[in-house]
């Protein structure tokens, strides 16, 4: 039996970028589409009454839902996957739009979705919500001061390092990025914007607008979803995972809109990517990290224009262990990722490697997979001095 899925929007964005705004327009623009609405605080988000009280949209049974015990990504198995089955089974609505908290990774929200549909079966007449798309709304302002000036930013009691890493994993994991308050940056800024948010995520549509005002069209029922794509296509993955270096002016996908929802078209060429400079590079070596040399540099050395980085890596102090390396902005992060396959039993090993083919791929005698992998986005990155920098951190 073919099932039938209810679509589901996913908006992310920090606070104060206009997503309440995109929503609100969503609701005022809907086509004749029947939207249920998914939010953390009613009180919080503010959504115009007079679109409340018409009918169809929101009404006074329940269909606007707001999740009691905190923002959504930390009720995911319980309230959301709930509300999110309610909904679609009531058959009155043609599509779930859910405004996510702005401290919340939109990753974790993705995946417990998805499992909705393994969880259904093949139950007949059972309607399976499913993701259609994540958006992700950036102030241009606030990026312009952060990627461009180095300006802090706080908020809410989150440090200026939460909120990089925050806003740059809501870059990374999503199918489009509007860039919100396009008028209130200059030309070059702008330009510049958007080089770096390409550079983050180079798979993901660009959308220049005001007023979060954006042709629906580009918005809901467009298919852009899946999780593998979304979880692979940002810069960082894509070079760990070996693919070429990435180069922003390659592939760059592009729209603006405006009040009156113009669009205008890219035009490749290595002229942008020259002029503003953001690009990415790997640095791989086989041979362990000194930690204490590794912590000195990353206090003293680290370049102020590297954006985000991130990779595995391993330290001569504890050789077995794997780490997961990442910073983004100012926050710098290292955590225990698993032992290497290298490390297991002989027998065990010989069966890994028969059963998963990517372990060969990775490996290289005496270190077997062990390696430091780091895919590194910045602005006018100088990969000599990176790549001597990093080398001179090598137990050698």
């Amino acid at each position: 039996m073919t099932k039938e899925y209810l679509p589901v929007l996913l908006l992310t964005g920090y606070l104060g970028s206009g997503k309440t705004t995109l929503l609100n327009y969503i609701l005022n623009n809907r086509q004749g589409i029947r939207f249920a609405v998914i939010v953390n605080d009613i009180g919080e988000v503010n959504i115009d009454e007079r679109l409340i009280q018409k009918g169809g949209v929101v009404g006074q049974d329940g269909d606007l839902v707001a999740l009691s015990n905190g923002c959504i990504c930390c009720t995911l198995s319980t309230d959301l996957i709930k509300q999110l089955s309610q909904l679609a089974q009531s058959g009155k609505f043609d599509y779930i739009v859910i405004e996510a908290s702005g401290i919340c990774e939109p990753a974790p929200i993705a995946r417990s979705i998805d499992a909705i549909d393994a969880m259904a079966g093949d139950n007949p007449g059972y309607r399976i919500p499913r993701l259609d798309s994540i958006i992700t709304v950036v102030d241009a302002l606030r990026m312009a001061d952060e990627f461009g000036c180095g300006s802090a930013l706080k908020r809410d009691n989150l440090g200026e390092e939460d909120l990089e890493r925050l806003v740059i994993e809501q870059i990374e994991f999503c199918n489009t990025i509007i860039v919100n308050k396009i008028s209130e940056v200059t030309a070059l800024q702008a330009a510049e914007l958007r080089e770096t948010i390409h550079a983050l995520n180079p798979g993901a549509k660009i959308i220049d607008a005001d007023y979060c005002r954006v042709d629906l069209g580009k918005l809901i029922n467009t298919g852009n979803y899946s999780f593998e794509k979304t979880a692979t296509q940002a810069a960082w993955v894509q070079g760990i995972e070996g693919e070429a270096e990435h180069q922003p002016h390659q592939s760059h996908n592009h729209d603006h809109d405006h009040h009156h929802d113009h669009d205008h078209h890219h035009h490749e060429g290595e002229g942008e990517a020259l002029e503003y400079g953001i690009s990415a590079m790997v640095y791989m070596r086989r041979e362990p990290f000194n930690f204490e040399k590794f912590e000195k540099m990353l206090s003293t050395e680290w370049p102020k224009n590297i954006i985000r980085s991130k990779g595995v890596l391993y330290f001569s102090q504890n050789r077995d262990m794997s780490l997961l390396f990442e910073t983004a902005g100012h926050q710098m992060k290292v955590t225990e990722a698993g032992l290497w396959y290298a490390t297991a039993p002989a027998e065990e090993l010989e069966q890994l490697r028969r059963l998963d083919p990517s372990i060969n791929r990775d490996w290289e005698e005496p270190w077997g997979d062990r390696m430091d992998k780091i895919v590194i986005i910045g602005r006018n990155l100088d990969r000599e001095a990176i790549t001597a920098m990093l080398d001179g951190c090598l137990e050698r």
